[in-house]
């Protein structure tokens, strides 16, 4: 982290162990399962994965742990076991022997901690000095060894954490906004389709087709390697799986071969349906691919682009999908690409599906318009990060 060495006015540097305490949260083993509780009695256990997807599965008995090791709406969390060096913050619960709280001293606000330690380099450093090859680990004496910058100035601490805070805000409003509108096409969609079963008596004009009817399956076969020094947008599974953003990397750290991704398609993840992964593309470029885990599915006329992307959201489609996994690994179960093709939605007459688009497409379209901004915002905060953190920008009124 040599590049924090450049002190701004009325800045510090030291060791991030000069201004912290670390306390560690509750290991759970054959000793100590004693403190696992029903949900009426305990709150939250918060285990690395609960903290990456805001889940919860155990529940804990706070009279039976450490004060210390129960965590509230400001406490900041530091990831220290397999995935070290992730940081989250607004939590509640009990936190597990895998992640530790960093609690600052009165130099420190808390939230510019958490921002401090959000910082890439910050990521970078601790994996180069935590221990263990196959699964790292990260102990307190080498991550007290970070460097820290900060303003001596606690206003301008916050002043700094409130900038890159209001970012995360925005983003949260519209991530909640897509949830509802998600949730509303999906109401919508369940009132018109979902109340009929195949053989059923259907309104006049309306018919069960096979997927297969009316969508394509695109299955354009690329080969990234044979171009090394190209850039490719890449739809892989763990991109999915980080907030649907498409990774940017060039052609020969690519080994494999992949689909190319087209306009107004859908990309469906045949590995693990059970745990859904349906990607809706507006647009795509020639540059565009995507792994062969995903199908890539595009609607043979555009008018029932919103149906299908109802239909392919639904609980229904995820369902029975997933009566069709093959495979004896829990963890790696897949699908035929047929089976996704094969089964049943309601295709209504053209006027009523004109009313259904008329009522869902702007939904669709404005959480699509959402996600975009969402990425651009989150561009635009990661940039700013490691500037305010180092006092390469300044807060105006906090200029020397």
């Amino acid at each position: 982290m040599s590049e924090l060495n450049d002190i701004p006015n009325g800045w510090l540097q030291t060791t991030i162990g000069e201004l912290v305490e670390l306390a560690q949260g509750v290991a759970i083993n054959a000793k100590t399962n004693y403190v696992l509780s029903d949900k009426e009695n305990g709150i939250p256990l918060l285990k690395i994965n609960n903290l990456l997807n805001n889940t919860i599965d155990q529940y804990a008995n706070p009279k039976l742990v450490p004060k210390q090791s129960i965590i509230h709406k400001n406490d900041v969390i530091f990831t220290r076991t397999g995935q070290v060096g992730e940081v989250f913050k607004n939590k509640f619960g009990i936190l597990h022997n895998n992640s530790f709280k960093v609690i600052p001293n009165e130099k420190l606000h808390w939230s510019y901690l958490y921002w401090y330690l959000k910082d890439g380099r910050v990521y970078n450093y601790v994996q180069k000095v935590a221990a263990g090859s196959v699964q790292k680990d990260l102990n307190h004496g080498a991550f007290k060894t970070t460097e820290f910058k900060y303003p001596k100035d606690i206003k301008e601490q916050k002043a700094i954490a409130n900038i890159l805070t209001a970012f995360d805000d925005k983003i949260e409003n519209l991530q909640a906004q897509n949830k509802t509108l998600e949730e509303t096409a999906q109401t919508i969609f369940k009132a018109w389709f979902g109340k009929y079963q195949v053989g059923d008596e259907l309104p006049d004009g309306w018919t069960f087709e096979k997927l297969e009817k009316i969508a394509d399956h695109i299955k354009n076969n690329m080969k990234p390697f044979n171009h090394p020094e190209k850039d490719y947008l890449h739809y892989s599974l763990p991109a999915y799986d980080n907030g649907l953003v498409p990774e940017i990397e060039k052609g020969v750290t690519i080994k494999s071969n992949k689909y190319k991704v087209v306009d107004n398609s859908f990309l469906i993840s045949k590995l693990n349906p059970f745990t859904p992964r349906i990607w809706t593309v507006f647009n795509s470029e020639d540059n565009h691919i995507c792994s062969t885990e995903f199908q890539v599915v595009k609607p043979k006329f555009y008018e029932v682009f919103v149906l299908v992307h109802c239909f392919l959201n639904s609980k229904k489609f995820t369902v029975e999908l997933s009566q069709n996994i093959k495979g004896t690994s829990s963890s790696h179960q897949r699908v035929n690409p047929q089976d996704i093709f094969n089964i049943n939605l309601v295709l209504p007459n053209k006027n009523d599906l004109n009313k259904f688009n008329s009522l869902v497409y702007p939904m669709v379209a404005k959480k699509n318009i959402n996600h975009n901004q969402i990425q651009t915002l989150k561009q635009t905060r990661d940039t700013l990060l490691p500037k305010l953190m180092s006092g390469q920008i300044r807060v105006n009124e906090f200029k020397e």
